[in-house]
């Protein structure tokens, strides 16, 4: 039972956590070599989240691990696309 919930849930999480914060972690750099401001709580958003793309990928498409992996590197950037498509930017209107 306990090795079961590990195989299944745990192991696919943390490989999605680590997938996802490699990504975080090419996202920093980039912000501190243009020293932009880091958002540390959507820096952590998008690690939580990585963790249940890792799981929710390991049980659609039976374990493996390099998938986990994979999903939580990818489907972090895709979340990160999908915000900044909606972000509201200023527009000024010259009279």
């Amino acid at each position: 039972m306990v090795g079961d919930i590990l195989s299944e849930l745990v192991i696919p999480g943390m490989l999605g956590l680590i997938g996802g914060a490699t990504r975080g972690v090419v996202g920093l750099l980039k912000a501190l070599s243009l020293r932009r401001k880091i958002i540390w709580s959507y820096w952590l958003i998008t690690a939580l989240v990585a963790i249940i793309i890792g799981i929710f990928t390991a049980l659609v498409f039976n374990f493996d691990w390099r998938l986990a992996l994979l999903a939580g590197y990818a489907g972090t950037d895709i979340l990160e696309g999908i915000y900044k498509s909606f972000q509201v930017q200023k527009v000024y209107v010259k009279k």
